[in-house]
């Protein structure tokens, strides 16, 4: 045995004829060898940058975050513990091309090591764009960019929820426009972190809550300032863009600079292209409607007055009208007028009654002309059987023996058939 660098004791290598001999008294311990090399890996990486692809990621039920980087060659498996989630840049997922910070650690009981993570970032942006790209292709198929499934904003809001983070430039810009345009609305602020791991659902929370806020805010807007896509990816998280169409209040987003924009920004009701613009989709200018207002009010007054005036000039045009000048002399006319129409109307009724008693006695002289009691008085007369009231017309039908009954002008006879005699056909 002897001591080798850094003091550390060596068992040397022993020849073939050395092999049955004793194993030396002070050998190692599994439980020292891997405390020393702990202390080595542990003091000599106690912050590295590693860069690599994610993969194997799983999250546990206690909020921590396990996972492997990977290059051509090697895997060095890594832990982001709760405590350091909401330190990460983006969210981690598998196949993510990033770079890490943070020390190596060893963990004792299985003689493993891994990278205890504390930062987080992509690589570059051609990952964080190609994943950007197929969730878009992914939510625009499901038709949550739809322009028809949009919504109108209320012309005057009273309440208004704004999530966003406490601490940023966004709500200052936010709440100083909105006071600047209208002051009378009331803003909840529901804060949530904009950035980082676990930002995403952190906002999707924030905006569940907005949705049950007592009383009822008439529009949510979610802002934040402007950043990398690195800075700005929890608002292209999945999570948060279905939190966004779910809303039962209409949502702003105004996320980041003009240039920028997130799926959040697509999905929501309106679009707004900063945090302060955002302010200004939602709140009317006060001093545009206050002037309306009073060009309204103006218009009210002028249409007042003028109908004031109409009404003034038809009463003193009453007031000079016949009917209240001299009442008596248009009773007479009007009396006057009803006399000639009463007797026009006394001459063309009797017309009228002349008239009718002429067609009256015209249509008398026509019945009693075809009257059958005036046929019978010239000598005619009508048979009839006896059970029967209906004149006979043929010899159809009778038998000898058969009771008939014939009408006289004054009286009738009755007789029972003896023969009958029919009579020839003309040639």
């Amino acid at each position: 045995m002897s001591r080798g660098p850094a003091g550390y004791r060596v068992a040397m290598a022993t020849t073939a004829s050395d092999d049955r001999r004793d194993p030396p008294a002070d050998a190692m311990s599994v439980s020292e060898i891997t405390r020393r090399v702990k202390e080595q890996l542990e003091t000599r990486f106690a912050d590295v940058w590693v860069a690599g692809e994610i993969t194997n990621l799983t999250r546990a039920s206690s909020g921590h975050i396990y996972l492997a980087l990977k290059d051509e060659t090697a895997l060095l498996r890594g832990v982001v513990w709760r405590s350091a989630v909401p330190l990460l840049a983006i969210e981690p997922a598998d196949g993510l091309a990033v770079v890490c910070h943070g020390r190596l650690e060893v963990y004792a009981p299985r003689g493993t090591y891994q990278l205890t993570i504390d930062r987080l970032h992509a690589i570059g942006t051609g990952a964080l764009e190609e994943r950007l790209r197929r969730l878009h292709a992914a939510l625009a198929g499901e038709g949550l960019f739809d322009p028809g499934r949009k919504r109108m904003l209320p012309p005057f809001p009273r309440r208004i929820a704004l999530i966003t983070s406490p601490t940023g430039a966004a709500i200052a810009d936010f709440l100083r426009t909105l006071q600047g345009r209208w002051p009378r609305a009331e803003v909840v602020v529901v804060p949530s972190r904009v950035q980082g791991a676990g930002a995403a659902e952190e906002l999707a929370a924030a905006l569940a809550t907005a949705g049950r806020l007592r009383p009822a805010v008439d529009v949510i807007a979610l802002v934040r300032g402007g950043g990398s896509l690195e800075d700005l990816w929890a608002f292209n998280e999945e999570v948060l863009v279905r939190a966004v169409a779910a809303s039962p209040i209409p949502v702003v987003a105004g996320v980041g600079h003009e240039i920028d924009v997130t799926l959040a920004d697509l999905v929501a009701d309106v679009r707004a292209l900063t945090p302060t613009d955002a302010a200004v989709r939602i709140a009317p200018d006060g001093r545009q409607v206050a002037a309306d207002l009073a060009s309204l009010a103006e218009r009210l007054r002028n249409g007042l007055a003028r109908r004031v005036r109409q009404a003034r000039d038809r009463v003193e045009s009453l007031g000079r009208s016949r009917m209240l000048v001299d009442p008596a002399r248009l009773i007479g006319d009007r009396r006057e007028v009803l006399g000639q129409h009463g007797r026009r109307l006394h001459r063309l009724t009797a017309a009228a009654l002349e008239r009718g008693r002429e067609r009256v006695a015209a249509a008398a002289a026509r019945l009693e002309a075809g009257s059958p009691l005036h046929l019978l008085a010239r000598g005619w007369s009508v048979t009839c059987r006896e059970s029967e009231p209906l004149a006979l017309r043929s010899i159809a039908g009778l038998e000898p023996g058969d009771p008939l009954v014939t009408r006289l002008a004054d009286g009738s006879v009755s007789s029972r058939v003896v023969s009958i005699t029919p009579i020839p056909p003309r040639t």
